[in-house]
């Protein structure tokens, strides 16, 4: 991501987060597919919306007068966001370029967040697994299962296996 694209997602979430953004305003510039008819792609946007909803809402913090800690409690929500919105798009997006990319900034974004945690003497994030990653705790036995059930999905795109 450029300095100046990544400038631009900054500047706008502390206008988010401030409030200085009338609500219509942000639901018109993040959410303009509300009004498509249901398709294919409703799955997407729903996940969508919810992680950017979940997003702004953990954004919202009360200033605590450090601006260190303020700065690091909207940020990280910010880029869990971005991370939650990426592995969204790898579970429906096609595009094997976009799906790099989608790659890139859940790995770039792990990594902002532990050196921002550690920046405030916090202790970085749990690891977890890559979102191409194998969930460990999923059996990937070739044989079907003895009680005919289905077996879980092998991939983990949250990391928590499910």
């Amino acid at each position: 991501m450029t300095v100046q694209r990544r400038a631009a997602f900054i500047g706008l979430a502390w206008i988010l987060a401030a409030g200085f953004l009338p609500a219509a305003a942000h639901d018109a510039a993040h959410h303009g597919h509300e009004a498509m008819p249901a398709s294919a792609e409703a799955p997407f946007l729903q996940e969508n919306d919810a992680a950017m909803s979940k997003m702004m809402s953990a954004m919202a913090v009360k200033p605590t007068g450090n601006v260190d800690r303020d700065f690091t409690e909207m940020m990280i929500p910010h880029h869990q966001g971005a991370i939650d919105m990426a592995q969204t798009y790898l579970r429906y997006g096609r595009n094997e370029q976009l799906r790099r990319i989608a790659q890139e900034i859940i790995v770039e974004q792990q990594q902002e967040i532990a050196a921002m945690r550690l920046a405030v003497g916090d202790p970085p994030p749990a690891p977890a697994a890559a979102p191409t990653q194998v969930d460990p705790s999923v059996d990937l036995s070739l044989d079907p299962p003895a009680n005919g059930s289905v077996p879980p999905p092998a991939m983990s795109m949250t990391g928590t296996g499910k």
